[in-house]
């Protein structure tokens, strides 16, 4: 199975807005088990599509399986132009961190209780009440689709003591970038 590249912070495909799928065919199904396996081996609990390069409404998310355990039951969730219905109006924190921006965490404000619409791999409408971490890794990844990275929602003080490491990130993106090293799995889908 393929491993897609994870483009990395202030790249800037990771600021686009996403466009929705209108079906879910092959080419669909061959990129949602790429982003499965390399969601998996990174180990993350969630991976959207524009952070393979790829500018659609998709992610994939497994909170239940033991990322210490490579053998260990995997539940993979697919969500397809999903759309957050309702939010529930208590907030929690909670330690955040993203495969786009490694070695980073940072504690986030989210709704605790969420409603969201979505199809699924084989483009089959559903609805899905969620909760704690799956809620969040939800609105984490939709954040994704619409160009929004998770440190966009800490607070502006806990943001700027990352000031050194975030500039980094950004200074060995835009390096890669400018070498030609920086490439994205699937050059011919990004909108």
């Amino acid at each position: 199975m393929k491993k897609l590249k994870i483009i990395k912070y202030e790249h800037p495909l990771l600021r686009r807005k996403s466009r929705e799928l209108k079906d879910a065919g092959p080419r669909e199904r061959e990129l949602i088990s790429a982003m499965a396996h390399t969601m998996y081996a990174a180990p993350g609990c969630g991976l959207a599509a524009p952070q393979a390069g790829v500018l659609e409404r998709l992610f994939v998310a497994d909170i239940d399986y033991d990322r210490d355990d490579p053998n260990s039951e995997r539940r993979l969730r697919v969500f397809i132009n999903p759309e957050i219905l309702w939010e529930s109006d208590d907030d929690e924190p909670m330690k955040e961190g993203c495969l786009s921006i490694p070695g980073i965490e940072g504690e986030i404000f989210r709704p605790s209780r969420i409603r969201v619409r979505a199809r699924d791999e084989n483009f089959e409408p559903f609805e899905l009440e969620a909760e704690e971490l799956l809620a969040r890794v939800i609105m984490h990844e939709t954040d994704h689709l619409d160009g929004i990275l998770f440190v966009d929602r800490m607070a502006r003080l806990k943001r700027s003591l990352l000031t050194v490491k975030l500039g980094k990130l950004r200074r060995d993106t835009m390096y890669d970038l400018y070498t030609g090293r920086e490439e994205t799995n699937y050059p011919v889908l990004i909108a």
